[in-house]
């Protein structure tokens, strides 16, 4: 019997892979898509992601960046990263990089569906592959997490997210957030003639509707080329009632999401995979439930402010000026999402 069977094989559940064979686990990944996946993101890494990955030998090629500047009409601040260089990466090249490592590492990628599974009280059968534990990390819209009754469902305004990419020089080496009164560009460089936009917003519209709320950004776009399809995702609020149901744990977005304000999915998804893996080694499932609460609490607790801070319009109309005045308040901000999440050596909660 295996030790670990991990549904999904985009960068949560690949790391969760790359963390068991350091623990010496027998694992296989499971994963419905062939070939190298892309998904709708920022595409910034924050230094705590770049570190996390460099730390299980993954080193993907992109742009430095230095830190982040919001943007409202001639307003403008930025802070820098104190606590190392963060990294603008194509997603299709994290996913390829993450991919060869697993393939390095020997870990065997198999392509199947997986819909449902059933359990006892010594393993996990899935699509007759029979494993101590599963590790779900099949995205915002979990079809594991469904299955097992563990899915919560939003309702009111949800936020969508769409990107594009440019084949534009890139002009900044931060990650330049502008604001505008019903959404948000995000602006990546990730190779030297490409920047990635991305736009999360609760209207409904075309990727070209959103983008002509930002004017000083369509400038700096005239011209430019398009280069590939457009991506899009949501709803992203997600939530779990749990990240545990028996031998299978919730790692990633299937585990929950917020929102992709503060850009540290990536960061935050390969903690997540360190603390799953810990748990199926000490055998201990229920300390995950605990490391995984402790891991997202800043996240979740900076996401939420953010978002309440930012719904209502005339406070969201005030973010910016208020960043310019209060500078430290909002470095202090930047570097607090910059650090990195870090699993517990014990694999017991640490507060």
């Amino acid at each position: 019997m295996k030790d670990l069977l991990v549904v999904g094989g985009g960068p949560a559940g690949l790391a969760t892979a790359l963390h068991a064979v350091r623990a010496g686990l027998d694992v296989t990944v499971l994963e419905q898509r062939a070939g190298t996946v892309d998904k709708a993101c920022g595409e910034g890494l924050m230094p705590g992601a770049v570190a996390a990955l460099a730390d299980l030998g993954v080193d993907p090629k992109g742009q430095d960046l230095r830190g982040i500047r919001y943007v409202a009409g001639a307003r403008r601040v930025e802070a820098p990263f104190r606590s190392g260089t963060g990294r603008g990466v194509r997603r299709t090249t994290l996913h390829g990089a993450l991919r060869r490592a697993v393939e390095d590492a020997g870990v065997r990628v198999e392509q199947r569906t997986v819909r449902g599974l059933e359990q006892d009280d010594e393993g996990v059968v899935v699509g007759g592959t029979r494993a101590r534990y599963v590790v779900a990390a099949d995205g915002l819209h979990s079809p594991l997490r469904r299955s097992l009754g563990l899915d919560r469902p939003r309702r009111g305004q949800l936020r969508r997210g769409l990107r594009r990419h440019y084949a534009v020089t890139p002009w900044s080496d931060h990650v330049e957030v502008h604001w505008a009164r019903d959404a948000e560009a995000y602006v990546t460089p990730v190779a030297d003639e490409l920047v990635g936009v991305a736009v999360l917003t609760t209207q409904r519209g075309t990727y070209d509707d959103h983008l002509s709320a930002f004017p000083e950004l369509l400038d700096r776009l005239a011209g430019a080329e398009v280069v590939g399809q457009d991506r899009g995702a949501g709803p992203l609020r997600q939530d779990a009632s749990s990240r545990t149901a028996g031998r299978v744990l919730l790692v990633g977005d299937a585990a929950g999401y917020v929102d992709a304000l503060t850009g540290e999915g990536v960061a935050l998804a390969v903690a997540q995979a360190a603390a799953a893996v810990q748990a199926v080694a000490l055998d201990d499932p229920a300390a995950y439930e605990q490391d995984w609460r402790r891991l997202t609490r800043r996240y979740r607790w900076l996401t939420h402010a953010l978002l309440g801070a930012t719904s209502l319009r005339p406070t969201r109309t005030a973010l910016v000026p208020a960043a310019e005045r209060l500078p430290w308040l909002f470095g202090a901000t930047v570097d607090a999402l910059a650090r990195p999440a870090h699993s517990s050596p014990t694999g017991q909660s640490a507060g």
